[in-house]
């Protein structure tokens, strides 16, 4: 079980933002590769992420930030995160992380160590806080937050000055209806909501993992799955399928009131 590890030097980052609300570009699970043409069931992934990346350049959406919930590589190596970071810097953007099942914690920490990557780091922006947590099991496809990451995130949420806050993971902390994905879910889901519940500011989380949609709330509080960059897993299936829609990525808008305004945006490869 993981503990993201803190700055030694603070333990929340702020940055400045002359945008109301907050705005996050919510990106998930591309499953890099070290090779530029390898690809994942079918899908070069590498390719798919410079689409996702493209569009949301020429949107003429602007995001404050980018929450990365997991599953960056694929294949185990440093040079699929040195893909990832090149892809991602022309961004200009702060990019805050939290490992994914596939990913390697200590080469993502190597890779998220550069300037404007941030491993399971806090920001504070406006009335915001927003955190990532750990949510992976060593081995294990599903997850589970540790005691010690728990205890961290109580922290947290205890010691903020923020009005409202967004928390960033890997596995989704509500059922998907789909017996198979259940299966790998969050397996101490019940204590992870008794806990940002208890605290009556957490408006939202993101999560990845699922490669599909999700938008549910719990107690209040919006619980956001994003699509892959890649390929997505259809809906509500017993048994691992896959389904034909296009690669995605979220705008998430974090207003000062503390509600959340956000746009699922797929993404037509072919055109």
């Amino acid at each position: 079980m993981g503990v993201c590890p803190q700055p030694a030097s603070q333990e929340i980052r702020n940055i400045q933002t002359s945008s109301v609300p907050v705005r996050v570009l919510h990106v998930t699970d591309p499953h890099l590769f070290a090779g530029t043409d390898s690809s994942l069931r079918g899908t070069v992934t590498d390719s798919t992420l410079k689409a996702v990346l493209e569009h949301y350049r020429q949107s003429g959406w602007t995001a404050d930030l980018v929450a990365m919930t997991g599953d960056v590589i694929q294949d185990d190596t440093a040079e699929a995160y040195d893909r990832f970071t090149a892809l991602m810097e022309p961004l200009g953007l702060p990019i805050y992380g939290v490992p994914g099942n596939h990913d390697v914690r200590s080469l993502m920490q190597k890779a998220f160590s550069r300037p404007m990557f941030h491993y399971c780091e806090s920001v504070t922006s406006g009335n915001w806080l927003i955190t990532g947590i750990d949510s992976c099991l060593h081995g294990d496809a599903g997850g589970r937050i540790s005691d010690q990451e728990l205890d961290r995130l109580e922290a947290i949420l205890e010691g903020t000055k923020a009005e409202h806050v967004a928390i960033c993971l890997h596995h989704p902390p509500l059922p998907m209806d789909s017996k198979w994905l259940d299966q790998v879910g969050l397996k101490n889901a019940r204590n992870f909501l008794n806990l940002i519940a208890r605290y009556g500011k957490v408006r939202a989380t993101l999560f990845g993992h699922v490669h599909q949609e999700f938008d549910q709330s719990y107690d209040s509080i919006r619980i956001i799955g994003t699509p892959s960059t890649c390929r997505q897993f259809k809906p509500g299936s017993d048994d691992f399928a896959l389904d034909e829609k296009p690669p995605a990525y979220r705008r998430v808008e974090l207003l000062p009131d503390g509600s959340v305004e956000s746009e699922l945006i797929w993404v037509n490869c072919e055109e």
